[in-house]
């Protein structure tokens, strides 16, 4: 049985240390400037359930369709975005996710919901 051993200079752990530092810095840096809104989950004042599409019962195809929904300050739905799911299922959750309200909040702001879709 052949064993190595990997043994670094101090010059090397010195900079592989720098090099995790300054990325860990970096990631900080990233995640203390995202915008407030951009994590902000507001509360569902009134929620439209999807229609079923008729073909995907036929088929039996279930499953969770995740979107991105953005929120305006009243609460209004201006933009949703499909990330995961079926695509026979994604048609109908973004169109009644269009029709949600939302809590009033300080400005706009993007959150991610999913909708469940079981027979």
């Amino acid at each position: 049985m052949n064993i190595k051993c990997l043994v670094l200079s101090p010059n090397r752990l010195r900079r592989a240390g720098t090099r995790m530092m300054q990325s860990a810095a970096l990631a900080l840096l990233v995640t203390l400037t995202m915008p407030a809104g951009a994590a902000d989950a507001r509360a569902v004042k009134s929620r439209v359930p999807p229609v079923y599409p008729v073909i995907a019962q036929r088929m039996k195809i279930t499953g969770v369709v995740k979107l991105s929904v953005t929120v305006n300050a009243e609460g209004n739905v201006t933009d949703v975005k499909g990330i995961s799911g079926n695509r026979l299922l994604s048609d109908s959750a973004e169109e009644a996710v269009r029709k949600w309200r939302f809590e009033p909040g300080e400005g706009a702001s993007t959150t991610e919901v999913s909708v469940n879709f079981a027979l």
